[in-house]
């Protein structure tokens, strides 16, 4: 008997990010970050509405000047009109402290402030700097997120952790010394905001690298050493296939191992692209690797030459694209459906076979088989399909399924 792995999630202290909670056990957290200018109040509430309606559900903005922080504030003045219950982290840079200090509305606007260690100030002013921004956020009630990055060291830290391994008989390598000197910063920030009087469940860390194996190395370490929520993304993760490979390696490969509370996919879009990829990247990670469910899954044959031209394939993107479409409505009149499982094959070889595996799924004819769509539910052949309209009528045979399947308290009585 072959048994699947079980995920013991690392445990964290749960951490209130507005409405949401990150850590503690709570579902991992799909999140976000716009890339308009924050100054523009209409592309940048439109862009935080964008991706949260496509499933994220924390926003990163960017508050870099005067201008930004008032965008801001109005930002969320029409997202709280709207009664749109957003959370927003403020992702701040070398001027944080001024901006939370000058603009009162700003600290109260925000459910979480992002400080980076390596550049929140320099030399004497970086700790009372960061002290300033602690401050505002233990005022006003707020989690941080302290997130150190590698391309922003904090360079004493990196300078002093350097001398040191030179002295050593056997030094390790400067990639070695760096990762080291992300942990400890992240670590050490946190416990000078504890000192200052945060709770350990206002913190959340991260440590943002652009390696694979770096990542999972940095994070491995920090789950060993401290229990604060912990935020993964793989930054500068890159364009197209190979960042949403990254990602996907990288923060699977920790989430497999029960770390990370709350996700990014840091991806470059393309010009005028869809910002919203990185939304549905995290989902799919979530989902593929069962610690979320969002929508129902389809599974589809990538085709061969058993099967007839492009059928199939034509017919598992309409069938992804009426799940999608109805799932806004389902999701509130029929708990449960993003559970279910939908198998749209296009030969007899393992047509059948998958289409039984799955909640309600279809075998489409191959090259040279009888021109019938046999589909079974739950297990057993249901019915078969003939005709120019296969794919009209599985729609409608889905509909149903889900109407008579997934019902309001029939799942809580299961």
């Amino acid at each position: 008997m072959v048994d699947l792995p079980v995920i013991t999630r690392h445990k964290t202290h749960g951490v209130k990010v507005r409405n949401v909670t990150v850590g503690g056990g709570a579902p991992i957290v799909v999140q976000s970050m716009t890339n308009t200018d924050t100054a523009d109040v209409e592309a940048s509430t439109y862009q935080i509405k964008d991706l949260y309606y496509a499933g994220s559900e924390i926003v990163r903005v960017t508050v870099n000047n005067d201008d930004a922080a008032k965008g801001l504030i109005k930002t969320r003045e029409i997202l709280d009109a709207e009664g749109l219950d957003i959370p927003l982290v403020g992702c701040f840079h070398y001027n944080g402290h001024t901006l939370l200090s000058d603009y009162p509305e700003l600290c109260q606007a925000l459910d979480n402030y992002r400080i980076n260690p390596g550049n929140v100030g320099f030399g004497k002013k970086r700790d009372p700097q960061f002290e300033i921004m602690i401050e505002k956020a233990i005022e006003y009630d707020k989690s941080v997120r302290i997130g150190v990055n590698w391309g922003s060291l904090d360079q004493d830290l990196s300078t002093k952790l350097m001398d040191e391994n030179a002295q050593l008989d056997k030094p390790r390598t400067s990639d070695a010394v760096m990762r080291e000197t992300l942990v400890q910063s992240a670590i050490i920030s946190a416990e000078k905001a504890i000192v200052m009087g945060m709770r350990p469940d206002q913190i959340i860390l991260s440590a943002k690298v652009s390696r694979v194996q770096d990542l999972i190395a940095v994070y491995r370490e920090l789950a060993k050493r401290c229990n604060y929520a912990l935020h993964l993304g793989l930054t500068e993760a890159g364009m197209n296939s190979k960042g949403v490979v990254a990602t996907a390696l990288g923060e699977g490969i920790l989430l497999q191992d029960g770390i990370g509370d709350t996700i990014r996919a840091s991806l470059t879009p393309e010009p005028g692209g869809d910002r919203t990829l990185e939304v549905r990247v995290c989902r799919e990670i979530l989902q593929s690797l069962g610690l979320r469910s969002f929508t129902p899954e389809v599974s589809a044959c990538p085709g061969c030459g058993r099967t007839t031209s492009t059928y199939f394939q034509e017919l598992a993107q309409d069938i992804q694209r009426y799940l999608d479409l109805q799932m806004p409505k389902w999701v509130k009149t029929h708990p449960g459906v993003e559970t279910m499982k939908v198998a749209v094959m296009g030969c007899i070889v393992n047509g059948p076979g998958e289409s039984k595996h799955a909640d309600i799924g279809i075998s489409l004819p191959g090259t040279g088989e009888s021109p019938v769509a046999p589909v079974f539910i739950d297990g057993k052949k249901a019915q078969t399909l003939r005709g120019d309209n296969i794919a009209g009528e599985f729609q409608g045979i889905v509909e149903t399924y889900v109407k008579t399947r997934f019902i309001a308290g029939k799942q809580d009585a299961a």
